[in-house]
């Protein structure tokens, strides 16, 4: 067990290092250049971004062993969703990566991240900083769905170019007669998320509870 707890310290450390590199870097970017810097975030940070997305796919790996006691439906949504709009939107679209709502989304991810990885690596040795609780179960509640509204967004904006350059959309030749428009894909995909965030929030809820109600509130002070 105690071996379990260190690889999951590490595993947080390295999360916080990435996220806080990133949002860092956008912060020092954005005071720098101004408005010039929000078109290339994905070309500044892409690279980081996608491998802290891709390293948290392990997050569902540690629910389905049990070292993680998290529920695994809200997470496994959370992390799909980030998966869809990163690799399948963004990083395949050249023309979108450079709109400003993905450096909306950047920061909104990374914002919730810092502190989400901050509270768990200071749980796994038995921290509890009150304020610190507050505000990782707090924070999630009205940023998780602007982030929503976010990937939204940025799918609606990226409709366009897959309707003109066909990416992954497939017509099999004859004899076959079935074909996938993508752009229908991700237009039904949109009814998934806004269909998840509604249990997304309730699970959130759910866990605000969980950790600050008064009971166990006295207990973190004791």
């Amino acid at each position: 067990s105690f071996t379990m707890n260190m690889y999951l310290f590490v595993y947080d450390l390295m999360q916080f290092c990435g996220h806080s590199w990133i949002f860092t870097n956008m912060i020092i970017r954005f005071m720098t250049f101004g408005k010039d810097s929000l078109a290339d975030t994905f070309y500044s940070i892409g690279l980081v971004m996608r491998l802290c997305q891709l390293f948290s796919v392990l997050e569902i790996l540690h629910i389905l062993i049990g070292i993680d006691k998290s529920r695994l439906l809200p997470r496994f949504l959370q992390i799909t969703e980030r998966i869809i709009v990163l690799f399948v939107v963004i990083n395949s679209q050249e023309e979108v990566q450079g709109k400003y709502v993905v450096c909306v989304l950047f920061f909104l991810w990374n914002l919730l991240d810092v502190v989400r990885y901050t509270y768990n690596m200071l749980a796994r040795m038995g921290i509890y900083y009150l304020p610190l609780t507050w505000l990782n179960f707090s924070l999630c509640i009205p940023l998780y769905p602007l982030s929503v509204l976010a990937k939204g967004f940025a799918i609606c904006v990226s409709l366009p170019y897959f309707e003109s350059f066909g990416t992954y959309s497939i017509k099999l030749p004859f004899p076959f007669t079935f074909s996938i428009y993508f752009p229908y894909v991700l237009k039904m995909y949109l009814l998934v998320l806004f269909t998840g965030m509604c249990f997304i929030i309730q699970n959130l809820f759910y866990e605000r509870m969980a950790h600050l109600g008064t009971g166990n509130i006295k207990n973190k002070r004791s």
